[in-house]
């Protein structure tokens, strides 16, 4: 008797059959299998499963490969120009047939990027309930928060391992959007699959739909969450509570990344419950690392060390807090003191340069920059701190479109020939400069990066490539890792091994580039998921012990042969449980 591989739904197994090799045993068969994604092949079920599986005659007698159906549903997808409707229908293609949706988002992964994922899953948040056709994942609401644990044991999965957790109070830079941040949700964990190497049947999107501070979609007939404010303070918190007891009840092994909550609630959710189960939150931590690693590749692009470098960070949000906490990081890891540190790194919000002496949120005091160090200097807004700090690196996290003018980008060029500007902000109408005009104000010396995708540059005959500082290079590959590694908890010694690990795995493979190729997120995160689960080890968080007796070349090895990969298994109904 094959013995199962892993227990993955009350629908389905996956066994080694006969001769060895993996198949799918289904415990639902006609035409309730053709509705579910995880399991529908279309057209691609063989004459012999159509029999087996009670498919006879509810399907077109054409038999199709794989390739075959990427290959029509790609041609289908070409005669759309809407990005809107490019993500719908991939939206729906996900929603019947979950193989080939991820296997055409493969083989198309850089055109398709932009469409499941920034900038384009903005609108998607911002339509969702006009273009909701289908239910995904899980939807906790103040109706059903009490019944969690019932809720959660209806999900048809069971060996969940990544959650992605959203209250969708600050979607991207559009802020709060409601029961639309699923769709945020539901796109990051495509990619966790597709570039991540985890497979979809381990994956969860949720929403936490606390309420809405937006009268208008309140007052909005079609809205499809809740109709109240949002709930805040210990109701708040209580409802947090709740669901992450009945999460470690349902799924002991799962992580969760917590996505798009407000600055204040970012730094609080997360300090309150990484401990509790592992997780981790991207806006803070994930954005942190990907513009470290870029950060550091400029660096050998121009052979200087960051800490030759003075940055500064315009934004103080969650992104804005956590990158600057990961470039400090970097800094004390090149060997300075925390006062050289602190006369390094200057972090703005939208009343100018945090000080030490202003009032401000508790999570921005980490932040400041003592007011000492800026005596004397003659303003505290933008373009005087680039000019007065000398800063020769300019992040840009404030969701303030045209925020890095002219004058800004001039005065970081007067301070280096080959400034480090990176207007980072999603999606792309909120962007800070556009790259052409940093390129063009600084005669091409700029290194850009961007946090939308933007198509190279060509300035006087040289064609500059504009990196993306995606956090799609990050996440997958933590939480592959950590998923891999049993983890206890993300450390924050974890998330910037991942930086180092993308920075390395960066020069070594794409030498002079900021950032990948986005068509290599794959490679990417395999080489992130491995320094992931050796920091874990070294942390001592992971609980997969066998790990420690593999050397770097066997460690790949698995993490390579864990990838999941989009192919269709061949059904088997002898052999099938009871």
């Amino acid at each position: 008797m094959t013995r199962a591989l892993l227990p993955l739904t009350d629908h389905y197994d996956v066994r080694r059959d006969l001769s060895g090799h993996p198949a799918l045993y289904p415990r639902v068969r006609g035409f309730s299998l053709l509705r579910f994604p995880l399991l529908n092949k279309g057209t691609a079920f063989t004459e012999d499963e159509r029999q087996a599986l009670g498919l006879d005659g509810l399907l077109a007698p054409q038999v199709d490969t794989l390739d075959e159906l990427i290959e029509r549903q790609y041609a289908d997808y070409q005669r759309l120009s809407d990005p809107l409707e490019q993500h719908i229908f991939l939206r729906h293609l996900q929603d019947r047939n979950e193989v080939l949706f991820y296997a055409l988002l493969s083989r198309h992964i850089e055109e398709m990027l932009p469409v499941v994922y920034t900038p384009t899953v903005g609108l998607a948040v911002q339509e969702f309930s006009r273009i909701y056709r289908y239910p995904r994942g899980l939807t906790l609401s103040t109706r059903n928060i009490g019944r969690a644990d019932q809720a959660l044991a209806n999900v048809p999965l069971n060996d969940v391992r990544i959650i992605v957790a959203t209250d969708s109070s600050a979607i991207l830079g559009i802020g709060d959007q409601g029961f639309g941040g699923m769709a945020i949700s539901i796109g990051k964990l495509s990619l966790y699959t597709v570039a991540g190497g985890v497979g979809p049947d381990k994956t969860l999107p949720v929403e936490l739909d606390v309420g809405t501070g937006r009268a208008d979609l309140r007052a909005d007939p079609a809205y499809l969450g809740v109709k109240h404010e949002r709930l805040t303070g210990e109701a708040y918190l209580a409802f947090l509570d709740r669901f992450v007891e009945a999460t470690l009840a349902r799924y002991p092994k799962a992580i969760i990344q917590w996505e798009d909550f407000s600055k204040d609630a970012a730094f609080s959710v997360l300090h309150r419950y990484r401990r509790v189960v592992p997780s981790f939150n991207d806006d803070i931590q994930g954005t942190g690392a990907v513009v470290l690693a870029g950060v550091l590749n400029a660096c050998r692009a121009k052979n200087e060390r960051l800490r030759d470098q003075v940055i500064v960070v315009h934004g103080a949000g969650a992104g804005g807090a956590g990158v600057a906490a990961a470039i400090r990081e970097g800094l004390r890891r090149e060997g300075l003191t925390p006062e050289d540190v602190a006369a390094r790194v200057f972090v703005l919000d939208s009343r100018g340069l945090l000080t030490d002496d202003r009032p401000m949120e508790e999570y921005k005091r980490a932040l400041a920059t003592p007011k000492a160090l800026v005596a004397g200097w003659s303003g505290l807004d933008l373009e005087s701190v680039v000019y007065q700090s000398r800063a020769t690196v300019l992040l840009g996290l404030s969701g303030q479109a045209g925020i890095f003018s002219e004058s800004v980008v001039r005065a970081a060029h007067v301070n280096t020939p080959q400034p480090l500007i990176f207007p980072l902000s999603n999606p792309t109408a909120n962007t800070e400069a556009l790259p052409e005009d940093i390129l063009r104000w600084t005669d091409g010396q700029a290194i850009v990066a961007t946090g939308s995708p933007f198509a190279p540059v060509t300035l006087k005959g040289i064609t500059h490539d504009i990196g993306q500082g995606n956090n799609a290079f990050i996440f997958p590959g933590l939480g592959f890792g950590a998923v891999l590694a049993g983890v206890r908890e993300i450390t924050d010694e974890m998330v910037t091994a991942a930086a180092y690990a993308l920075a390395d795995c960066t020069a070594r493979e794409w030498p002079g580039r900021t950032y990948p190729p986005v068509s290599q997120l794959g490679v990417a995160s395999v080489q992130v998921a491995v320094a992931v689960i050796r920091q874990a080890l070294r942390d001592g968080v992971a609980t997969d012990f066998s790990l420690w007796a593999l050397d770097d070349a066997a460690l790949l090895e698995l993490v390579e042969r864990r990838f999941w990969q989009p192919e269709y298994l061949p059904f088997r109904v002898e052999e099938a449980a009871n």
